[in-house]
């Protein structure tokens, strides 16, 4: 009797014990689960917050706004099939400027196509600039240069080249029948071919003054030419 009373008050003592140690123990397993979910959602939110610029930062480096720009412009389907997108130099002008080349085909004559682009780039906010060395070459077709803020803009439109397409990988016509040979029928060679130019104004020459030649704005010679000895006759002093 003595020893079941004895062994009954050891499990009362130490019974309280055995449950703080256990809500103690539970406790500090929340804890930790809520420290980990804590940290996944500010690992999940920093992932998110740099993923996000980087992914706009990286498409408007990859991708020219001032191709955009020429996307956006009024201009039908039928004037812009076919576009190709070239570009060369820097951004910040590194060097070389960036240079933004476009050329497309119209299924239309050269006349209607030149008008529906000078349309649009006019609604655009581009303003026609009349300056010398446009085009910088003679070019057939109709050739216009365009100024807009800190860019300008060469608008070129004209009659396709017309060449065969190729026989087996070779050209339908050899070089040396070139000459010869009668031009396509004009339904296999319609249509115009239309280049777009966009530099920016500070790299374009054009913009910049060209030094006159006008003998009446060169002034008084700086370096006067002497006749005779220079020295003059030389005087004897007197002694």
């Amino acid at each position: 009797m003595r020893r079941a009373a004895e062994e009954d008050a050891a499990e009362e003592a130490a019974g309280p014990g055995g449950l703080r140690g256990a809500r103690s123990e539970l406790r500090q397993r929340v804890r930790e689960r809520r420290r980990l979910r804590l940290g996944i959602l500010v690992l999940v939110s920093v992932v998110l917050l740099g993923a996000i610029p980087l992914f706009f930062g990286i498409r408007t480096l990859s991708r020219d706004p001032v191709f955009d720009a020429l996307d956006q412009l009024d201009v039908p389907g039928w004037a812009t099939a076919e576009t190709v997108d070239n570009v060369s130099g820097s951004r910040w002008c590194l060097q070389d400027c960036r240079l933004r080349e476009r050329t497309a085909e119209s299924e239309r004559a050269p006349e209607e196509t030149a008008r529906v682009y000078e349309r649009a780039l006019a609604a655009d906010g581009w303003q026609p600039w009349k300056v010398t060395r446009c085009p910088e070459r003679p070019a057939k077709g109709s050739y216009t240069c365009w100024r807009r803020d800190e860019l300008t803009l060469d608008l070129w439109v004209r009659e396709p080249t017309c060449v065969p397409p190729p026989v087996d990988g070779e050209p339908a016509v050899p070089p040396s029948r070139a000459a010869s040979a009668a031009p396509p029928a004009a339904g296999e060679c319609a249509g115009s071919l239309v280049s777009v130019k966009v530099r920016n104004a500070i790299d374009d020459e054009r913009t910049r003054p060209q030094p006159s030649t006008d003998p009446s704005l060169t002034g008084e010679d700086p370096y006067p030419t002497f006749s005779g000895d220079p020295l003059g006759e030389l005087t004897r002093s007197p002694s």
